[in-house]
């Protein structure tokens, strides 16, 4: 194994180490809630704070100090909303600080704002927010990345409110047509839109299915459990396979603070003091709930 290859692969932490870290993201994310002036679109970065813990502490192949390595994994936020529970699990991957996060956080010309610029913000892959964008930008670097004889991921994270927009099922027949192997989108399933609970407004189910017949290899877990996100992602296909990959993570937003969870008022919002203090009690209680 080459170096450059080595500082990608890196040593991974076990599941009770990525759960400790899923639930370090979820307080983070808490405490600059409390204490950026804004709404913070929390409800979303706490149902995807599992999957990113998992992603950038295990299954993506990056390394902080070489962001432009060829051979890196490249990650695509779709769901551009939840860009600062992004940057706070780059962050404890060690891409950046999260006291600058906390300090400069939606503020003008921030590095980090309510959605993800890669002019502003070096490691980042791709400029999202406009929903349904990621996925067909997604697709181009994994084509790119075949006709160069690459062996790169690419990996999209994308929220299912936004799999009601065609582009992504443009998206989906074309990475099909091109035996796009090595491209893999993770479906933050919370069955949540803005202001509505998914089936109320579009008629997602049977959701699994749809993928099926665009050509996609379907895997379906709970969002939630970090010993099913490590088995998902221990059992891709090599890169060099004919069929993308669709991990489709049944979720819930809000996830881990009890009166946010399923709450169409926590779709954005901030919190005060008393608020901060409500929440980081039920973080802990659910924890250790989950943990008996």
């Amino acid at each position: 194994m080459s170096d450059d290859v080595g500082r990608l692969e890196g040593e991974r932490p076990s599941v009770p180490e990525l759960e400790d870290l899923a639930f370090e993201l979820r307080s983070k994310l808490l405490h600059l809630c409390g204490t950026y002036e804004g709404a913070v679109h929390i409800g979303g970065d706490l149902s995807a704070a599992d999957i990113f813990t998992a992603l950038f502490h295990y299954g993506l192949r990056v390394d902080p100090d070489d962001i432009s390595n060829p051979r890196r994994d490249r990650f695509l936020l779709s769901k551009g909303h939840a860009a600062v529970c992004m940057y706070i699990a780059m962050s404890m991957r060690g891409f950046f600080s999260y006291d600058g996060i906390v300090e400069t956080y939606g503020k003008l010309d921030s590095a980090y704002g309510m959605h993800p610029c890669k002019v502003q913000l070096p490691g980042v892959e791709a400029s999202t927010g406009s929903l349904g964008h990621g996925l067909p930008l997604a697709v181009g670097m994994a084509l790119s990345a075949r006709h160069r004889g690459e062996s790169h991921r690419v990996v999209c994270l994308l929220g299912d409110g936004e799999t009601g927009e065609g582009s992504v099922w443009e998206a989906a027949m074309a990475a099909r047509s091109n035996h796009l192997g090595n491209l893999v989108a993770f479906v933050d399933r919370n069955r949540q839109l803005m202001t509505s609970h998914a089936e109320e407004r579009i008629a997602f189910e049977p959701y699994p299915d749809k993928w099926r017949a665009f050509g996609w290899d379907v895997v379906e877990i709970d969002g939630h459990d970090m010993a099913s996100l490590v088995a998902a992602i221990d059992a891709l296909p090599a890169t060099d396979s004919d069929r993308p990959t669709v991990v489709i993570c049944e979720t819930v937003k809000g996830k881990g603070v009890d009166f946010m969870e399923r709450n169409l008022a926590w779709h954005a919002g901030s919190l005060g003091a008393a608020d901060l203090e409500r929440a980081l009690a039920a973080l802990e209680a659910s924890r250790e709930k989950e943990s008996v």
